[in-house]
């Protein structure tokens, strides 16, 4: 399945950063949650592109049906975008609106609580039992934590850890071509991966 993307090229000569009322994350964020979107992440690159990527909200209705993002999508927050970065006059040379893609990234406490019982990559910051990246079916912990149930090729285990301990998580990508909410069978066994870094 491939990711929704919309793109325009370089916007009018002149515009600066200066003088905008919010910074630039904050007005983009507010502009995608404004148009019922959620704003999953935003990326500054060089050469001037900014990337911006959302998802739709669970249980909200949309023109076009379904649970993904779509084009249309997009389009339409390219265009609120666009207008909203002239008036805080945020400098860009290309905008870029996609979805967050299969393997979402969770970066948010919200993330978390969204996606559990779905399995996922999770990358410590530091190794635990000499390794750090981790793969299993994420659970809320107690007292606020979080559980990533996973098989380490000899037995299952689980293993508990703090936001403030994961330097990324990822969605694992479902290719049932049912969607996120598809049957999911369990983890497939994962031997130790040594402590690599992506």
């Amino acid at each position: 399945m491939s990711e929704a993307k919309a793109a325009i090229q370089p916007r009018a000569a002149g515009s600066t950063s200066s003088g905008g009322r919010l910074n630039w994350r904050d007005a983009i964020e507010q502009t995608v949650a404004g148009l019922g979107y959620e704003p999953v992440d935003v990326e500054r690159s060089a050469r001037g592109l900014l990337r911006v990527f959302i998802d739709r909200l669970p249980g909200k209705a949309y023109a076009v049906g379904g649970e993904f993002v779509t084009v249309d999508d997009c389009e339409q927050v390219t265009r609120q975008l666009q207008y909203a970065l002239e008036v805080d006059g945020v400098a860009y040379e290309r905008l870029e609106v996609s979805s967050p893609g299969l393997d979402r990234p969770l970066r948010r406490e919200a993330d978390y609580a969204r996606f559990a019982g779905h399995e996922i990559s999770l990358t410590l910051k530091l190794p635990f039992a000499g390794r750090k990246v981790f793969r299993g079916r994420l659970a809320a912990g107690e007292g606020g934590g979080w559980l990533l149930h996973f098989n380490d090729g000899k037995a299952d285990q689980v293993l508990a850890f703090a936001l403030d301990e994961v330097r990324e998580a990822r969605l694992v990508p479902v290719l049932d071509f049912k969607g996120r909410r598809g049957q999911q069978t369990a983890p497939a066994p994962q031997g130790d991966d040594g402590g690599s870094e992506r």
